[in-house]
């Protein structure tokens, strides 16, 4: 490619558009650009290549011998580069981008793609698994899940669930586990890096967070949860991160309770842009998901 950094891009477009179409004018036109600026572009580039491609005539620009091999090459080429841009638009078209932090993505969303599927099977969806706040008119990500309180700027939301803790343990330690003080003398398996707390849910029944006993700690919710599996301790976990777990019978919620935490699940979209008819599918296929979710958790 080093030939390729000798001329500008320019010359080449102005160049190959004159010897297709013909005329300056055609080429200007095509371009969107004056026919000063397209005659100045293959001035250029014939005198970088030290050739002429056109020889002017009264008649106008024709093409010379070298010229005439020169642009056939040179369309073959512009040719095959519309084709690699086209090939990458039709490939974005049916391309579905969404942003989800990992522990939804891998606790609640993948296991129900398939469904998804099933229901829009012209649809490929690719996931942006990270916690960070994805700039919706920056990026390629068409729609983004994310939990909170709703208060961002600048975009398009949905409400969809309200967040809800409650504790789940493993089948075999829930036996030990009749009334919310018996939580002080079980292991707590704690996510070091959570923003919840378990004096939300604890408060009702008149018992400190630091009653609690000890147990293991991780920086990773889905860790947690694979502890809790593990018969390792009582979480507090939430709809999304442990429903899968509860309806496989790896886990349980020992008591009824629970509690909100004030930030909720919402579809977040562009406000510069309308969504686009796959992102609004999406939207309403997570609307029934997340509400079957609910209805699990009455």
């Amino acid at each position: 490619m080093a030939e390729l950094n000798r001329v500008h891009m320019n010359g080449l477009r102005a160049t190959e558009a004159v010897g297709r179409l013909g005329t300056l004018q055609a080429a200007a036109d095509e371009l969107g650009v004056t026919i000063g600026a397209v005659s100045q572009h293959v001035a250029r580039l014939e005198a970088a290549l030290g050739r002429a491609v056109f020889a002017r005539t009264s008649r106008g620009l024709v093409a010379t011998e070298f010229g005439r091999a020169f642009l056939t090459r040179l369309t073959t080429g512009f040719s095959e580069l519309e084709g690699a841009l086209k090939s990458a638009r039709l490939d974005r078209a049916n391309v579905l981008t969404v942003s989800v932090a990992p522990v939804l993505a891998s606790k609640w969303l993948v296991p129900r793609l398939a469904k998804f599927s099933e229901l829009h099977p012209g649809i490929t969806v690719r996931l942006d698994a990270s916690v960070a706040l994805v700039d919706l008119d920056a990026s390629d990500v068409d729609v983004a899940i994310r939990v909170g309180d709703g208060h961002w700027p600048g975009v398009t939301k949905k409400f969809l669930l309200p967040q809800e803790i409650f504790p789940v343990c493993a089948p075999s330690l829930a036996k030990g586990l009749h009334d919310p003080r018996d939580l002080t003398k079980a292991p707590i398996i704690r996510d070091a890096n959570s923003t919840l707390h378990w004096s939300t849910w604890l408060a009702p029944f008149g018992i400190e967070e630091d009653q609690l006993a000890d147990g293991h700690s991780f920086t990773d919710a889905a860790l947690c949860l694979d502890a809790a599996i593990a018969g390792q301790g009582v979480m507090l976990a939430w709809q999304t991160l442990a429903q899968y777990a509860i309806g496989a019978g790896q886990l349980v919620a020992p008591f009824p309770q629970r509690a909100e935490t004030g930030l909720g699940y919402w579809a977040v979209t562009s406000a510069m842009q309308a969504p686009s008819r796959m992102a609004r599918d999406f939207i309403t296929w997570l609307e029934t998901e997340l509400s079957e979710t609910r209805r699990l958790f009455p």
